[in-house]
């Protein structure tokens, strides 16, 4: 295939950063400005590491999981170089990352690394566990451009396992509070589709891009599940997308006397959240025309340009300019802040 045949590729990160400020995402994905790592982004790295390579290499019993990853995150805390105020400071966040490995392996490491064992007894080839495991969606623009007429969308997951009947793709984060309403729902007519419809109507003043680009997200990683499904033989299952945060303190329990720490995950299962069921009662899929239409939409946009953030702009300024990294060499933001009254 020739260069100018090749299908232009996005990411489901450069998706979300594009509901936020589409001049934001030309900054850092057309231009490849890099902006600052969230702080704690390396120790999420890190206790996803260890905890793939503990879902790698043990089986499904509890001692062997829970030692492996807390083995592999000594060797790799040992060799972490983040900066803290403190050796108590840095005692206290290894006793963190200490009590979500243990608290994951409680919540379903067990289960999820059984059914780990139970695909790699059937898949034909190809690896169930990463970190960072690719997936990928390809899908037709909305408005086909002379050069393609069609976009790759790319998305990762940090391993494959199957609950019941389904193949279900895990993604570590940090967090789960940006999925929002998504946490609470989980049914998509009612709410989610209103939050979702409302974003992109351009009569409301909703502004929700963080949920708005999970169920994007989903629609890619569902896809992209049923791509890896059909690759290793893995049979005709339905495809479920869950995502585990292991950076929220909100869980969290410090006891000060007792040097000890304990803490709780919230587990979100995004799948349900998504599925239109008229269209699942058709397709006997996990889809939605509604999410699919507009993912469209959105990498058409993307991949095309121009990134002129003036239709949402007010909003975009409102939200999203606070916490950007680019506004002191945005066009936009500069031009507002020179700007003349009257």
């Amino acid at each position: 295939m020739s260069d100018a045949d090749a299908v232009p590729t996005l990411s489901v990160e450069g998706l979300r950063t594009g509901l936020r400020c589409p001049r934001q995402y030309e900054f850092a994905h057309v231009h490849e400005l890099e902006g600052e790592p969230a702080a704690g982004d390396d120790r999420v790295d890190l206790l996803r590491t260890a905890l793939c390579d503990a879902l790698r290499s043990a089986d499904a019993d509890r001692e062997a999981l829970e030692s492996i990853a807390a083995d592999r995150l000594a060797t790799l805390w040992a060799d972490h170089d983040e900066r803290f105020h403190s050796a108590t400071q840095r005692r206290h966040e290894r006793r963190v990352l200490e009590a979500t490995a243990a608290a994951y392996v409680e919540a379903v490491g067990i289960d999820h690394a059984a059914g780990i064992e139970r695909l790699e007894a059937e898949a034909i080839g190809g690896e169930l566990v990463g970190p960072g495991l690719p997936l990928s969606s390809t899908l037709e623009l909305s408005e086909p451009s002379l050069e393609t007429d069609a976009v790759r969308i790319d998305a990762t997951v940090d391993y494959v396992t199957v609950d019941g009947s389904s193949l279900v793709g895990v993604r570590f984060v940090p967090t789960v509070a940006p999925l929002g309403l998504l946490r609470y729902r989980s049914d998509w007519e009612g709410d989610v589709a209103a939050l979702f419809t409302d974003h992109f109507d351009p009569e409301s003043a909703a502004f929700d891009p963080a949920p708005v680009g999970a169920l994007l997200e989903t629609a890619v990683v569902l896809d992209g599940l049923r791509g890896l499904r059909d690759r290793l033989g893995l049979g005709d299952r339905t495809c479920r997308y869950v995502q585990i945060p292991l950076a929220d303190r909100s869980g969290t329990a410090v006891n000060w006397v007792r040097d000890d720490v304990e803490t709780s995950l919230e587990i979100v299962d995004l799948t349900d959240g998504y599925v239109d069921h008229h269209t699942f009662g058709m397709t006997h899929e996990h889809r939605n025309e509604t999410v699919d239409d507009r993912l469209a939409a959105v990498a058409t946009e993307l991949v095309s340009g121009p990134y002129d953030p003036t239709a949402r702009w007010a909003a975009i300024e409102d939200h999203a300019c606070p916490t950007c990294e680019y506004t002191v060499c945005c066009q936009d933001y500069i031009a507002r802040e020179v700007g003349f009254d009257g």
